[in-house]
């Protein structure tokens, strides 16, 4: 009876670990938007195409954290470059100027 019973316990950890294996893997692969996998995964992965759609969600490349915030880094990226090329070209022309006879 004993053995019975943690069979029956073994199996079920096994079944839900099996259910939830979406939602462990998109914890493994550290996603951004784990909590919505995992509570589309709950609702919906009994339905084996909702259990698919989730573990295909899962093994997906980690969305942008925020296009908006990418786009912004960027453009400050880009204006730190450009000024900082225009510094070294106006330091190089002073040289230049400094190093001329008669300055």
């Amino acid at each position: 009876m004993r053995d019975n019973v943690a069979m029956q316990a073994v199996a079920a950890v096994c079944a839900l670990a099996l259910y939830f294996l979406p939602a462990i893997l998109a914890d493994r692969r550290k996603r951004r938007d784990v909590l919505t996998l995992a509570l589309f995964n709950a609702c919906l992965g009994w339905t084996g195409l909702g259990w698919a759609l989730a573990l295909y969600w899962a093994l997906q490349p980690n969305p942008p954290e925020s296009i908006a915030t990418d786009v912004v880094k960027k453009r400050k990226l880009l204006s730190m470059r450009a000024f900082s090329s225009a510094l070294m070209s106006r330091v190089q022309r002073r040289e230049t100027t400094r190093d001329r006879p008669g300055h």
